[in-house]
C-alpha cells in the first residue's frame, strides 16, 4: 500500500516562500517523516504553476529503480547535462549517500539556473562539512511527522476526533502508520522503521556501538518522557534496571537519538534570570508511535504522552520550545515565535480545584504580559481566567494557526 499524499500547508508555504530565492533549500527529519512526499506535492505543485517537466529533476539516492551517480564529480555533470532552458528546480533525496555530496551541492548551488532543494534523514548532513562550505547559503525546514490535524486528514473516513487523538498519542503519527488499522501492522512497521534507522543510520556511522545497550537507553527515555533528567540520573535508572550504562556511554546514545530525530532535548530556560541552565533537561520523543514499539504500552500515563504531543505541536508553530523555571516551579514549555515567547501549561486534567491551582500558580507569577495557556483534555471549564486561556487539547491542536514560522 502506498502512502496516500496528504496536505501539510506549513511546510508547503515554507517551500514556496523560499521557491527561487538564490539559497539551498535543506530538509531534514526522521525516515519516513514524509520528506519526499512534500518534495512530490511541491513538484505537483510547480507543473501547476506551469514549470515543464524537462526543468524539473529529482532524485532519491535511496530507490533501487535506477542507477545514479555516486560521487560528486559525476552527479554534477549528470544533472548539469539535464537542465533545461530558464529556472530548473533540482531535488536530491536523501544526498550524503553521495560520496563528497558537499561539492556537488556547492557547485550546483553556484548556478543561476538551478534552484535546489535536499533532504537528509539526519543531523549529520548539516553538521558535515555542507554546513561550514554554505554558510549563509542555506535555509533548514526540519520535519516531523504529521501533526494531528494532519493525522486526521489522513485518516479521512474517521470523524470522531477525541478517539482518534488517543490513537495519535498512542501509535504516533508516522504517515504510513496512520493509515493502518490493526495494532500488529502497526507494531511491525514502527519496528521495521526504528530498525532502519539503527542499521542504516546508527550502525553505519557508530560500528561499534552495543545495539542492546542503545535499545534499553532508547526504551527507557521512552518511559520517562517529560521527566526532568541527567545523563546521570538516566544510568543510575539504567543500572537499576539491570542494563549495562554509565554517564559518558549515555551522553553518546542521547547524542545519537538526537542526531537521528528520533528524540528532542527542551533545555531549562530561569524566567526570572533570562538564562538558559545547563543541567536538567527534558527528553522528547521524536513520535509517540516508538513508545509504543519499544514498551508495548498502549494505556497509561496520558500525562507524558499528551505533553510530548503538545511539544511536538508547538516545535511546528514557533521556532524555539524550551522549558520554563519560575523559582521553585516550572512551566512546562516557553515557545518562542516572531511575536516573543508564549507560555504553556499541559496537564490530563484542572478539574480538581487544587489540580487546577497547582497548574495556573507558575502562570499567574509571570509578570509579563505574553499570551498564557493551559492545556488540558477536559471540556468543561474552558475560557479565560485572569488573562490566562484554558483550551481543550484537541480543539487546540485542530485550530487555525500561523505557517510554518
Amino acid at each position: 500500500m502506498k502512502t496516500r499524499l496528504v496536505p501539510r500547508p506549513r511546510y508547503m508555504a515554507w517551500l514556496q516562500r523560499w521557491k527561487d530565492r538564490q539559497v539551498i533549500k535543506v530538509v531534514t527529519g526522521m525516515r519516513r517523516s514524509g520528506k519526499s512526499c512534500i518534495f512530490e506535492l511541491f513538484r505537483g505543485e510547480l507543473r501547476s504553476q506551469g514549470v515543464p517537466d524537462t526543468n524539473i529533476q529529482s532524485i532519491n539516492f535511496e530507490s533501487l529503480d535506477e542507477e545514479y551517480p555516486t560521487t560528486a564529480r559525476e552527479l554534477y555533470r549528470y544533472i548539469v547535462q539535464r537542465l533545461g532552458p530558464g529556472i530548473n528546480y533540482v531535488f536530491l533525496d536523501e544526498v550524503q549517500h553521495v560520496e563528497g555530496f558537499e561539492r556537488a551541492v556547492d557547485g550546483l548551488a553556484l548556478r543561476e539556473d538551478v534552484d535546489l532543494y535536499i533532504t537528509g534523514s539526519n543531523a549529520y548532513l548539516l553538521s558535515s562539512n555542507l554546513a561550514t562550505l554554505l554558510t549563509g547559503r542555506y535555509v533548514e525546514l526540519r520535519m516531523l511527522p504529521f501533526s494531528f490535524a494532519e493525522y486526521l486528514s489522513a485518516r479521512a473516513d474517521e470523524s470522531n476526533p477525541d478517539t482518534e487523538f488517543n490513537r495519535y498519542i498512542t501509535y504516533g503519527g508516522m504517515p504510513f502508520a496512520a493509515q493502518l488499522d490493526d495494532e500488529r501492522s502497526i507494531l511491525d512497521y514502527l519496528g521495521g522503521v526504528f530498525s532502519t534507522i539503527v542499521l542504516e543510520d546508527v550502525a553505519r556511522r557508530h560500528p561499534r556501538i552495543d545495539m542492546r545497550s542503545f535499545t534499553d537507553t532508547a526504551a527507557f527515555l521512552a518511559d520517562n518522557v517529560g521527566n526532568v533528567t541527567s545523563r546521570k540520573r538516566i544510568a543510575a535508572g539504567l543500572s537499576s534496571a539491570g542494563a549495562k550504562a554509565n554517564p559518558s556511554t549515555v551522553g553518546n546514545y542521547l547524542d545519537i537519538l538526537l542526531e537521528n530525530y528520533l528524540l528532542f532535548k527542551a533545555e531549562r530556560y530561569d524566567l526570572r534570570g533570562r538564562e538558559y541552565l545547563a543541567t536538567l533537561e527534558k527528553y522528547y520523543l521524536g513520535d509517540l508511535g516508538f513508545r509504543f514499539w519499544l514498551l508495548g504500552k498502549t494505556q497509561g500515563d496520558v500525562g507524558h504522552r499528551i505533553e510530548n504531543a503538545v511539544y511536538l505541536e508547538l516545535l511546528r508553530r514557533y521556532r524555539s520550545v524550551s522549558i520554563g523555571k519560575v523559582g521553585t516551579a516550572e512551566v512546562d514549555f516557553v515557545a518562542t515565535g516572531d511575536s516573543g515567547p508564549e507560555y504553556f501549561q499541559v496537564a490530563h486534567t484542572v478539574l480538581p480545584d487544587e489540580t487546577r491551582d497547582r497548574e495556573f500558580r507558575p502562570l499567574r507569577s509571570l509578570e509579563d504580559n505574553y499570551p498564557k495557556t493551559v492545556l488540558s483534555l477536559d471540556r468543561v471549564g474552558v475560557g479565560d481566567y485572569d488573562g490566562i486561556r484554558q483550551e481543550n487539547i484537541v480543539d487546540w491542536m485542530l485550530g487555525t494557526h500561523q505557517a510554518y514560522k
